[in-house]
């Protein structure tokens, strides 16, 4: 099998050369993400794998069939940037990594809660100065407080369990609900009652149609005064720009994000020597409260090489006729 894998970086290139060895397939890497524009490329392979910021609209679908593509690997959980149903029109598989390390974002998560309450990062920008004053860096104790997690899939239930260990309340919601948090004392309330209670709010649903700007103008007029938003699942769970109001207004007191609505030309470049183009990021970038990662709460040794034994194995499945079991449905 040859596969094209785009957005390659250099953590790309080791873990999955590692992996490979097990399985000695043909990859080729390239920098460049996969769109229509960039199909072209994929002539004389048979797959492609491909991470959250590639296109795989119908367009780009069409050509890359066109080329012999057979199968289209995401090497991560989400697939809202591919066109499922065009996929299977063309005749092309599409797979996926449901789980890798959930352990790994749920506590980058954390991270960001601790960053922003405890002003950690200002802190060490002060004493790299010689400013040893601990004027505007007062926190507060997570022991007791009230935190309310969106989604309890496999990173909700470890977040959850990870809160439960600092002596917080957590409370949930979910369509589904889990038995294993119930029994741990997470109490399951509405979408209404979760934002009205909790002090911090963690974001770890899927985006679906559903999903999407769940946390609108209306949820933030729901929140408490100087509630905490954390967000490390995807970027269109949040409307930026309801956000941003709720910043300016004093309403939201700390917004912690791992991704962006508009991530796509932003995040995992080298963008220091330019103008930022993105007038909403460059906007969300001005407040003191709000930390800002570039994408980074899968990244521990442990998901890198989670995610390349798994893609590697579910194309593995692929060449032997053996059932998908990480295939994403039409």
């Amino acid at each position: 099998m040859k596969i094209a894998l785009f957005s390659a970086k250099s953590y790309d290139k080791e873990y999955f050369d590692r992996i490979n060895k097990h399985h000695h397939y043909s990859i080729t890497y390239f920098e460049a993400g996969l769109n229509k524009n960039t199909a072209n490329l994929t002539q004389g392979f048979d797959a492609v794998c491909i991470f959250v910021n590639d296109n795989l609209d119908k367009e780009t679908i069409e050509k890359i069939a066109a080329n012999g593509i057979k199968i289209i690997a995401l090497r991560c959980a989400g697939f809202n940037n591919v066109d499922i149903p065009a996929a299977y029109a063309n005749n092309i598989k599409v797979v996926r990594v449901p789980a890798y390390s959930p352990e790994a974002v749920a506590e980058h998560a954390v991270a960001l809660i601790l960053t922003l309450n405890r002003k950690t990062h200002k802190a060490y920008n002060r004493v790299r100065e010689s400013n040893f004053s601990l004027e505007r860096l007062t926190g507060f104790n997570l022991h007791n407080k009230t935190v309310g997690v969106i989604g309890t899939g496999i990173i909700g239930r470890a977040f959850s369990t990870i809160m439960l260990g600092f002596g917080c309340h957590v409370i949930a919601y979910d369509v589904y609900e889990t038995d294993e948090l119930k029994e741990k004392g997470v109490k399951y309330v509405s979408l209404d009652e979760l934002l009205e209670q909790a002090d911090i709010i963690s974001l770890h649903c899927p985006l679906t149609p559903e999903t999407k700007h769940i946390i609108n103008k209306s949820a933030f007029n729901k929140m408490k005064n100087g509630a905490m938003l954390i967000n490390t699942g995807r970027g269109a769970l949040i409307n930026t720009k309801d956000a941003i109001k709720a910043l300016k207004d004093g309403k939201l007191g700390y917004l912690g994000i791992d991704v962006y609505e508009q991530e796509t030309n932003i995040f995992f470049r080298d963008l220091s020597e330019e103008i930022m183009q993105d007038e909403v990021f460059a906007s969300l970038m001005t407040f003191p409260n709000v930390l800002v990662t570039a994408h980074q709460a899968f990244f521990t040794s442990e998901a890198l090489e989670q995610i390349a034994t798994i893609t590697l194995n579910n194309l593995a499945d692929f060449v032997n006729g053996k059932a998908l079991v990480n295939e994403v449905k039409a």
